[in-house]
This record gives C-alpha cells, sequence and structure tokens, in this order.
C-alpha cells in the first residue's frame, strides 16, 4: 500500500487492540526494517542502532519473559491490570526490539574526544528516527503499532535469551498487528505555539 508521506504521519497512532495476524507476509515485515536500518541517518553515519524482529513463538516468548519479570517487580495488589496490558501485547502478530550498539557509540567517543558527550544524544535521536520509519511503515501497511520501553528490568533477560551482543542497549519494544481495535481521540495542541517562523 502507497501513501505519501503527511497522510502515512498522519494515520501513525498507538493502537493497543491488535490480533495475531498480518496483512502482509513476514518477509515484506523484514524488507521494512531492512530499508530502514539502511537509510535512515545516523551521527557521522556512525550507524549505531540496531533491531530485532521477533515473529510467532520469538514474539510470545518476549512478552511471557517481560510478564515474568513484572511479576517480580510489581505488588501482587496491582499485578492484574499489569497482566491484561502484557495480555494485549503477547495478541500481536510480532514484535520490532530496537538496540543502540554501545562499542560504536564508545568508539567515536574516542576518536571524536571534542563532541564526546554528544554521541549518545545523537544516539537516541536515531534510534526515534529508526522508531518513527518503521512505525510508519507497519501502518501504511495496514498493521496497528504501539511502543512500549520495559526496559532497562528486562535488558538481561532478552539478551541472554537471543544471544545479542553486550554491547546493544534496549531502547524500546514495539508490538505490532492487525488493528482488532481503534486509536482513542488524539488532542492536539496549538502548533502555533509550538513554531516559530522568522522571515
Amino acid at each position: 500500500m502507497e501513501k505519501d508521506l503527511f497522510t502515512a504521519l498522519r494515520e501513525r497512532r498507538s493502537i493497543y487492540g491488535i490480533s495475531k495476524e498480518s496483512p502482509i507476509s513476514d518477509q515484506s515485515i523484514q524488507e521494512i526494517i531492512e530499508e530502514t536500518v539502511k537509510h535512515t541517518p545516523s551521527a557521522f553515519n556512525n550507524q549505531t542502532t540496531r533491531v530485532v524482529l521477533l515473529l510467532g513463538e520469538q514474539h510470545n516468548k518476549l512478552w511471557d519473559i517481560t510478564t515474568e519479570v513484572l511479576k517480580a517487580n510489581v505488588p501482587a495488589e496491582q499485578f492484574s491490570s499489569t497482566q491484561e496490558k502484557m495480555n494485549g501485547f503477547r495478541n500481536g502478530y510480532g514484535t520490532v526490539l530496537f538496540f543502540e550498539d554501545q562499542s560504536v557509540i564508545d568508539s567515536f567517543m574516542k576518536q571524536y574526544p571534542s563532541y564526546q558527550e554528544h554521541f549518545p544524544i545523537w544516539s537516541q535521536q536515531t534510534n526515534g528516527m529508526h522508531q518513527l520509519v518503521i512505525w510508519m511503515a507497519l501502518e501504511a501497511e495496514g498493521l496497528g503499532v504501539n511502543l512500549q520501553h520495559y526496559n532497562p528490568l528486562i535488558d538481561e533477560r532478552v539478551k541472554a535469551e537471543w544471544k545479542l551482543p553486550e554491547s546493544w542497549k534496549l531502547i524500546a519494544q514495539m508490538p505490532f498487528g492487525k488493528p482488532s481495535a481503534s486509536a482513542g481521540e488524539k488532542k492536539f495542541n496549538p502548533v502555533q505555539e509550538r513554531i516559530k517562523v522568522f522571515k
């Protein structure tokens, strides 16, 4: 499905009702991620972002791990709402995990000491760009998407389960699937208060 950029941006929403179906193939999902990782910009072209795609039982495993970790950290009387959230994410078709490779960031900090304090900030910025591009692309193909942040609680379990490099720092989790519910109403602060134009 082809959409122009601003249509895709306007239609990007947090969809929490998702199902274990996808309107596109696994190969198409992988291609979206590959194109995004290849072409999304990064500071000094240092290409620090790493992405893991979990489908099928691997997707289920992530949310089982997250549930287990949270159960040990959330008071029992509050866990029912947490369990409901976890079930909602597990009900999805897949999850995209976003990481930043700290070894690359560290090497650029050493290589360019004048900018060293900025590289961790720039790395978060490039990760955010990857998140937005993948989010828009998946939604443009008819998938419902939302973004979660259960790091750092689940970081070590995730790296151990999928044997990921120790230098990969988990930034965000993006569950997706065919929408089973609509997004809520979105409110906007006045754009005029958020932009200044000088001619």
